[in-house]
């Protein structure tokens, strides 16, 4: 029995070594992907030279020396960001949004992917995917202006309900999901494209032989369309929490006030505020250079984690 099922089982396909008969072989592929290779390196690599400033003292008065002219003042501009009085609330304030942006926009996201493949009528369909993947064209400044008339004191919530919610204006953790429900209307259309096009993929057969067994719709749902689409949950998953600490300043500064700042400032935020605003050009690049070796750890983690739960990583 046990010799059968080593018959059975199928070869490993063999890695092929690296040789230059294999790069000719593919010289095509080679060749078409060579402009975005320069692209990458160019606008990707190059800049990270960059990050020297952020072990030297660098001023309006001495941005324009050149790198070894500037003085090397080792880790202070990290030490001087980590004590600044706003880093670690910064910081919260970057993990608390990071994190309700990142459970809610995924469920709302694969929530109305779901929806949308179940619809039957098709024109409808179209129409309904378009309307709400408009709005990630739209600028921010634009869907901040709107939103504040709706949240604002005395918006159009507070005239529906009759009362001061005070839904942008108290300083508290209240602001998070205000900000996170705004993105999520924003992207919800967008983001549900990749997953409409994973439950595309699944076979169709599967749903037939479901539904021969007597499943009805929502059991098809979670015992086919989930399980067909859960691959690609994962590797937007590792994506997304790589770029975790990478919280985009411009809604926070668009959609706050300077009443909830303190609860509404991010990293990016931090780093420009700190850096430009005050001429630290050394401070700015240290706590951005903190930011994306937070971001890379955080991706090997979850790269890690995904090849655990027996997920392709993605790395």
């Amino acid at each position: 029995m046990a010799a059968g099922q080593k018959a059975k089982a199928k070869p490993k396909p063999r890695k092929q070594k690296f040789s230059m008969a294999l790069m000719w072989k593919q010289r095509y592929l080679l060749l078409m992907s060579l402009p975005f290779l320069v692209w990458l390196i160019i606008f990707k690599y190059v800049p990270l030279w960059g990050w020297t400033m952020a072990f030297q003292e660098v001023k309006p008065a001495t941005f324009a020396l050149p790198v070894f002219e500037r003085e090397f003042v080792g880790f202070d501009n990290f030490i001087k960001a980590f004590n600044d009085r706003l880093f670690m609330q910064t910081m919260i304030n970057t993990v608390g949004i990071s994190i309700i942006g990142l459970i809610l926009g995924t469920l709302s996201s694969i929530l109305f992917a779901v929806l949308l493949n179940e619809l039957i009528f098709t024109r409808f369909k179209k129409i309904t995917q378009t309307v709400s993947y408009l709005p990630h064209f739209v600028s921010w400044v634009i869907i901040a202006s709107i939103a504040k008339n709706f949240f604002n004191d005395g918006g159009v919530i507070d005239t529906i309900f009759g009362t001061n919610l005070k839904l942008m204006s108290t300083n508290s953790t209240k602001i998070w999901f205000v900000i996170v429900l705004i993105d999520i209307w924003k992207e919800v259309g967008w983001n549900a494209i990749i997953y409409l096009s994973a439950i595309a993929g699944i076979d169709q057969g599967l749903y037939e032989a479901a539904k021969v067994d007597g499943a009805n719709r929502f059991q098809r749902i979670w015992h086919v369309t989930l399980p067909g689409i859960r691959p690609t949950i994962i590797v937007l998953l590792i994506m997304s929490i790589g770029s975790a600490l990478n919280v985009g300043m411009e809604r926070q500064m668009l959609l706050s006030v300077p009443a909830v700042q303190e609860h509404t400032m991010v990293l990016s935020w931090f780093s420009y505020e700190r850096g430009i605003g005050r001429n630290d050009y050394g401070l700015g690049t240290a706590i951005g250079m903190f930011q994306s070796l937070v971001g890379v750890v955080l991706l090997l983690i979850a790269n890690k984690f995904a090849s655990l739960v027996g997920e392709d990583k993605l790395i």
